[in-house]
């Protein structure tokens, strides 16, 4: 029998686009990624005018980046120049995702937008009854989403006309990792749920011991997730079983990223932990910053991870590579598209980096 190292699960995007939390719907982010030198000058910087409290996502030569300030920015990666941007009706804390012409984001108003890419037309809006901070996730034409007023939601992509709603039993800040017939998703009530992505019904949950923001990746049949609990917990996709837990400091609010083997994620505590994907065994860990709650994007060889700055860290090791003092940020991660790095910053600028 050979030992296959696990490989995430989802569709491939193309190789320098990179649409939603961390690249793709597997959370692959990284995968491939070169370890780039000491970031110098930038190749351009961009001002948005307000804190930015998400991930940039790109497709085709535009970045799409989300403001605290309401609005959607469309910039050209060439020259940083905004192409257009569009207002929505409250602060946004959600990652934008990008699926065919459409860029969605969830926003403070309680709605899920669709704009078009190319004019920052809006194209529909769909409503809950709470503040939506997860990125929405698109999936054989269905757009899946939680709410801050304690649902799971799955609306039409081209319309926008609900498809479902189901009560989770809080609020449900995580972004849900969406496979052929079945959404993951952690929530506020400290459950991790498995739905079936038709029609939302619960196939099971897995009680943790305090509420869940960070969002789910997927490996073979391993789910990956961090709890306020202080623990990062690998559970049976099939049937929601603990496999492993494993202890930090705090709590973890940061999503898991995963290459080959090994899982990344970072706690509250300061420290970027480097677990083994199949028994949780404590590969690496390093104190990284005061609180991590930005997922890592997990190269080759590096690891890349903003926390009050920017870090390359050695994949094998924990080793820090290199630290710029720029993009601080809490909930952002960088973009690797090639031999350029993009990343946002809570001061409100965006940057090209190479």
């Amino acid at each position: 029998m050979t030992d296959k190292s696990p490989v995430a699960e989802g569709p491939l995007v193309p190789e320098n686009d990179w649409i939603t939390l961390l690249k793709d719907n597997a959370r692959t982010g990284g995968q491939g990624a070169p370890l780039l030198p000491s970031p110098g000058k930038a190749r351009w910087q961009t001002r948005v005018g307000s804190s930015i409290r998400t991930a940039p996502v790109l497709r085709e030569g535009t970045l799409y980046v989300t403001s605290t300030s309401g609005f959607l920015h469309a910039i050209r990666t060439d020259d940083g120049q905004v192409k257009w941007k569009f207002k929505a009706g409250g602060p946004i804390h959600s990652t934008p995702a990008v699926s065919g012409e459409m860029v969605l984001f969830g926003c403070d108003d309680t709605k899920v937008y669709a704009v078009n890419g190319e004019s920052g037309a809006k194209m529909w809006e769909a409503k809950s009854d709470g503040e939506v901070w997860a990125s929405p996730v698109v999936r054989q034409g269905t757009v899946f989403f939680g709410s801050g007023d304690g649902h799971m939601y799955a609306v039409d992509a081209r319309t926008g006309k609900l498809r479902w709603k189901v009560q989770m039993g809080g609020r449900v800040h995580s972004t849900a990792y969406a496979t052929e017939n079945k959404l993951y998703v952690g929530c506020g009530d400290g459950n991790v749920h498995c739905l079936e992505a038709q029609t939302g019904k619960v196939f099971w949950s897995t009680l943790t011991g305090n509420g869940i923001d960070s969002s789910a990746a997927l490996v073979g049949g391993t789910l990956l997730i961090g709890s306020q609990d202080f623990f990062v917990y690998a559970l049976d996709a099939g049937n929601g079983k603990v496999l492993w837990k494993y202890e930090t400091g705090m709590g973890v609010s940061s999503s898991p990223a995963v290459n080959g083997e090994v899982t990344v994620i970072g706690s509250k505590d300061g420290y970027l932990y480097a677990l083994e994907t199949a028994t949780g065994k404590l590969r690496w860990k390093v104190l990284a910053g005061e609180v991590i709650t930005a997922p890592a994007v997990f190269g080759d060889s590096v690891v890349y991870l903003q926390s009050w700055g920017l870090l390359a860290l050695d994949a094998a090791t924990g080793k820090v590579l290199w630290r710029a003092g720029l993009g601080e940020a809490v909930q952002g991660a960088p973009v690797i598209a090639g031999q350029t790095m993009y990343l946002a910053s809570n001061s409100g600028d965006v940057y090209a980096l190479e």
